[in-house]
């Protein structure tokens, strides 16, 4: 670890993701967007060929805490149904801390559906205390799922979802959890600005495993500014900020 980042120090999860006060940061006209994913040192998110999340029990603490930090949690509607999400604050403990930061119980649940192929039995679909908006460009009949559950007909157009976002739902944060695709598009439209990146060292991707970005080229290279680097039971959490 030291011979890779030798300015990096122990830390734990509640830690690193304590007193961002992300919402402050946040231009006029969109949320302030963070991008949280796990890879190997080789940048792949899966092993072996097979879809296999690299997560560590401290990384997927990292995420549950970051998530007290924000007003929402984007995702794409791939990961949604193979991760069966559910409300996404797990704990009361979890949501008394943003509630103390002066947020609501839950962050906003945004699945980015390009299909609107969503099953009807996701358990975050069926939280009552869950809201939901579902940004899909599909012309198919949208189910009614409940007060709950809104919807926005943006497409792939994720500028207009952001702005959609923050004046029709007053999010001003979003911490993204990918999938690949999602994170790809939100890059190329120059909306990320931060990427946490937990890098587990016990493990390497196979040769056609999938990599934390998928399904199109970048415009421009991103340049990253390096935030802050900590290691916690094997693993490295880093965090970078996207330079403009």
């Amino acid at each position: 670890m030291q011979l890779l980042y030798p300015e990096c120090r122990p830390t734990s999860p509640a830690e690193l993701a304590s007193g961002l006060r992300l919402a402050d940061k946040a231009p006029p006209e969109r949320p302030y967007l963070l991008v949280n994913m796990v890879s190997s040192l080789d940048g792949k998110a899966t092993i072996e060929w097979r879809t296999k999340g690299l997560s560590t029990d401290l990384d997927r603490e990292l995420f549950h805490r970051l998530r007290t930090q924000v007003d929402a949690v984007m995702v794409g509607a791939g990961t949604v149904r193979a991760e069966r999400y559910g409300r996404m604050t797990k704990s009361d403990d979890l949501r008394a801390a943003r509630v103390e930061a002066g947020l609501a119980p839950d962050p906003h649940a945004i699945v980015v559906s390009a299909r609107l192929d969503l099953p009807a039995d996701l358990p975050l679909l069926n939280e009552p205390e869950q809201r939901v908006v579902i940004a899909t460009g599909s012309d198919a009949t949208l189910p009614d799922l409940g007060d709950q559950v809104v919807y926005e007909r943006t497409g792939e157009d994720l500028p207009l979802l952001m702005a959609r976002l923050r004046e029709h739902h007053g999010v001003r944060s979003i911490l993204c959890e990918g999938g690949p695709t999602l994170n790809s598009y939100l890059l190329s439209a120059g909306l990320v600005d931060e990427l946490w990146l937990t890098l587990n060292p016990k493990l390497a991707g196979g040769a056609a495993a999938l990599t934390i970005v998928a399904g199109r080229e970048l415009v421009e290279p991103l340049e990253l500014e390096p935030v802050s680097v900590a290691e916690g039971g094997g693993d490295l959490f880093t965090r970078w900020r996207v330079k403009t």
